[in-house]
């Protein structure tokens, strides 16, 4: 059976490509400098209100998105998750990946225990913060029902892989 693939973005972003900037000599560095160009990001705030936890990818847990898809043109997502109570491990404990390029998880209250492929299972609790390198299979075991999470991920959209 081929592995379930679930496209999570809040819109697709297109990916600009990256410049390299190089020292100019003297005769160049008296030419006229190039008007600055439009920054691919803008400001962007949330605060926190109730009403903007959503269901989004699993329906064990609500996400606030925080915007930062939109602020950073689809570069970065970050989003607080507050998973729902009870846990049933059944539901939450499949196997699975996401295509990122990043992927970094901060634990904002109760904890969550998650076990990540070659490093074992871990409890995170308030404070806790890790990097989920590429592509690394792991799974949620159990979490409290209070738990809360930040993660930040990037590119905006990417997909994510079940394998069981």
């Amino acid at each position: 059976m081929a592995p379930a693939r679930t496209k999570t973005s809040a819109r697709t972003a297109a990916r600009k490509p990256l410049t390299k900037s190089r020292a100019k000599s003297a005769p160049a560095a008296r030419k006229r400098a190039a008007p600055p160009q439009p920054s691919s990001q803008i400001f962007r705030v949330s605060h926190h209100s109730e009403e903007d936890f959503e269901m989004g990818l699993r329906r064990y847990a609500k996400y606030r998105d925080l915007g930062m898809a939109k602020a950073t043109n689809g570069k970065v997502q970050a989003h607080v998750i507050r998973f729902v109570p009870p846990c049933r491990p059944e539901e939450v404990s499949k196997l699975h990946y996401h295509d990122v390029e990043f992927q970094m998880i901060y634990v904002l209250k109760g904890w969550i225990k998650t076990e990540l492929e070659g490093q074992g299972a871990h409890v995170m609790r308030p404070g806790s913060a890790w990097i989920q390198p590429p592509r690394i299979k792991h799974k949620v075991l159990d979490y409290s029902d209070d738990a809360e999470v930040l993660e930040i991920i990037l590119p905006a959209d990417f997909e994510t892989v079940e394998l069981t």
